[in-house]
């Protein structure tokens, strides 16, 4: 009988998460971890995926709480004695909706709250769990770790596709991609020497019921004129989690119809 796989997937309940619980499955042969800090979201998670509920687990847990991950950790490996895979996917991050008011519209309204919750979450809350969770991968000497950038780890947000909702892209979210980045290379030339390979994946935008105005303006930046389809980065994730990159580490794949190109 092949043994499992273990994985691991933070903000694993959320929009993005679930595709990458997706695309594990189709691996086969994988136990995976889905840890979120929304209770409503788990909640849905678990109803959507209620078929396959013998392949995960599910914890509520802030990933900015070194002692959280800690405790997760320890019940992960009390139960399965491993961990095979880690993304790093949880973020905070704003959908484009319109405001009543032109709140957050500027640069200079950046609210300091809201800056350090956000680097906590996407950098510090990844830093964390890579402390925690490869520990155990060093010692089985062997491992994989993914990190969910964003095209906007390579780019800075054209402002001008939110001026009509009285918002902008927060310099946050650039930030905590660019810095997942420079977290990749720091870390696959650490891990290097243990067989742990990390890499990063930063796809662009996914068309998910934004309007049309923002559809349209964003289509005109990308060289093959549309979004991303849901799910069109499962074969992506696959490859980067699977022994068909045995030789990639330390690198940031971008995958978003060509628009850092231009």
């Amino acid at each position: 009988m092949k043994e499992k796989i273990i994985s691991i997937i933070t903000g694993g309940a959320g929009f993005f998460g679930q595709q990458i619980f997706q695309a594990l499955m189709e691996l086969k042969h994988h136990k995976i971890i889905i840890i979120d800090n929304n209770k409503k979201n788990l909640a849905k998670f678990e109803k959507k995926f209620n078929k396959y509920k013998k392949n995960f687990l599910v914890f509520k847990a802030d990933i900015t709480s070194e002692h959280q991950v800690k405790k997760v950790n320890d019940e992960i490996i009390k139960k399965f004695r491993k961990i095979d895979i880690l993304v790093n996917n949880a973020a905070i991050d704003y959908r484009p909706i319109k405001k009543k008011e032109k709140s957050n519209s500027s640069f200079f309204d950046t609210n300091l709250d809201s800056w350090t919750r956000e680097l906590d979450v996407g950098l510090t809350g990844a830093m964390l769990c890579s402390k925690i969770f490869c520990k155990i991968m060093v010692k089985k000497r062997k491992g994989i770790v993914l990190n969910i950038a964003s095209d906007l780890s390579v780019i800075a947000p054209d402002q001008r596709l939110y001026k009509h909702l009285n918002t902008i892209k927060p310099v946050s979210y650039s930030v905590v991609k660019h810095g997942l980045i420079g977290f990749t290379k720091y870390l696959s030339s650490y891990l290097a020497s243990k067989n742990i390979r990390v890499n990063a994946l930063s796809p662009g935008g996914i068309k998910n019921k934004q309007d049309k105005y923002f559809i349209n303006k964003i289509k005109k930046l990308i060289p093959m004129n549309r979004m991303a389809n849901i799910n069109e980065y499962k074969e992506f994730i696959k490859f980067l989690c699977s022994d068909k990159s045995t030789y990639l580490t330390g690198h940031n794949i971008v995958v978003d119809g060509g628009r850092s190109i231009i």
